[in-house]
């Protein structure tokens, strides 16, 4: 199937259902807006002076949000992997957060009981090889998706380990579809399959092992965070 016949996914999560508030809708407007900025500005030969004024606004606005209260990270979940819903809130996420603009952002649908599709364009921000995303970034996209096939065996886990195997580059630019099957649990390890496609071609495929939490293990991570929150950045 040819990337034009392949069907649109629609996030399995619904975004907006935590949160009905206009400050998530700006949230997100914003991060679109830096995403864009961020995709002009790597290839771009603008001018010095409009390079230094454009960066001392940014820097101006820099200064501007550390007077407002932070969020509280609590809300939510940062990936799919480890959240326990498929359908949980996941905003500030770095690879599928519509709020952030680090995000490409990863579209993740569930495509049956065992089974995760995705789709994806990394732009210019995202380039390893000439014209191809980074290998890195490859691996992290299947981190993502295989972490959300894993979540759908009902006791959800962190990443063990990860192999990719690279068949081809893989090219920026251009819809990507990542594919991805829960295969099998052994005790705490859950095993993931996941492929890389672009317009039907092979570029990639993954193998992952997760290991389900240990009950306690999040809130403990959580504790910790607020801590190292509370000392370096209490005074913000």
């Amino acid at each position: 199937m040819s990337e034009d016949e392949q069907p649109v996914l629609q996030a399995h999560w619904d975004s907006t259902k935590l949160t009905n508030s206009e400050m998530w809708d700006q949230k997100r407007r914003l991060a679109d807006a830096m995403r864009l900025v961020i995709e002009r500005l790597v290839p771009s030969n603008a001018p010095v002076e409009e390079l230094r004024a454009a960066a001392a606004g940014l820097e101006r606005y820099a200064e501007a949000l550390r007077a407002h209260p932070r969020l509280l990270r609590g809300f939510g979940h940062a990936e799919s992997a480890n959240a326990g819903d498929v359908g949980a809130f996941f905003d500030q996420s770095p690879l599928i957060g519509l709020a952030n603009p680090l995000a490409p952002p990863i579209t993740i649908a569930r495509t049956g009981e065992r089974t995760a599709a995705a789709s994806v364009r990394f732009g210019s921000a995202y380039e390893g090889p000439p014209g191809c995303v980074h290998g890195g970034f490859v691996a992290a996209a299947f981190d993502e998706v295989l972490g959300y096939a894993q979540s759908l065996s009902g006791a959800p886990g962190m990443t063990g380990t990860l192999t990719v195997r690279y068949r081809r580059p893989t090219p920026l630019h251009q819809e990507l579809r990542f594919e991805a099957e829960f295969v099998r649990v052994e005790g705490r390890k859950i095993f993931c399959e996941g492929s890389c496609r672009a317009d039907g071609e092979l570029t990639a495929e993954a193998e992952g092992i997760f290991v389900s939490a240990r009950p306690g293990s999040m809130e403990s991570l959580l504790r910790r965070r607020e801590a190292w929150e509370q000392e370096h950045l209490g005074s913000e």
